[in-house]
């Protein structure tokens, strides 16, 4: 795999109040976009291969040019539902983005050939595609591969700006 720099840091959490407000303090994170009820359904996402249906609040923010991104799940089965029912709420991801789909497939391709197994994986409305790889027994929970198109990059975009 190319080398990869972290877009986004990304925590579970069952407060997204209580979370917004500490990474604010400790990071120094601005004003958080939420999107609450994101629906990810069977025909967009997969667990562990088999269709997936849930639904999370998810906050954004950026600390200079990292984003932050936090998810609170509200129903369905998810590896956000598995890690709160785990180890409670925490820091579950870092995401790489990758330039286009072919970089992505090739992304996720390399990722399984090192050992690291899709978990879930979809496309979220506007054509962002994501794909969550992990190597727990290895210590790497979960690495979330993206490929983000221009339209979702100028959404966030948008919200890296109302940081000022």
């Amino acid at each position: 795999m190319p080398n990869q720099t972290p877009v986004q840091v990304a925590w579970v959490t069952r407060d997204l109040d209580a979370t917004e407000h500490m990474l604010t303090a400790l990071l120094g994170a601005g004003k958080w976009t939420r999107m609450p009820g994101i629906h990810f359904g069977p025909d967009m996402c997969t667990l562990r291969g088999a269709p997936a249906d849930f639904i999370a609040d998810i906050s954004l923010s950026y600390a200079g040019d990292l984003q932050l991104e936090l998810i609170a799940p509200i129903s369905g089965d998810s590896i956000y539902t598995e890690f709160l029912a785990a180890s409670g709420p925490g820091m579950h991801h870092i995401c790489t983005a990758a330039a286009d789909e072919e970089a992505f497939a090739d992304a996720v391709r390399a990722a399984e050939d090192a050992g690291a197994p899709v978990v879930m994986q979809g496309v979220m409305p506007g054509g962002m595609r994501f794909a969550y790889v992990g190597a727990a027994g290895a210590g790497v929970p979960y690495i979330e591969i993206a490929y983000i198109p221009p339209d979702i990059q100028a959404v966030f975009d948008y919200i890296k700006s109302e940081q000022q």
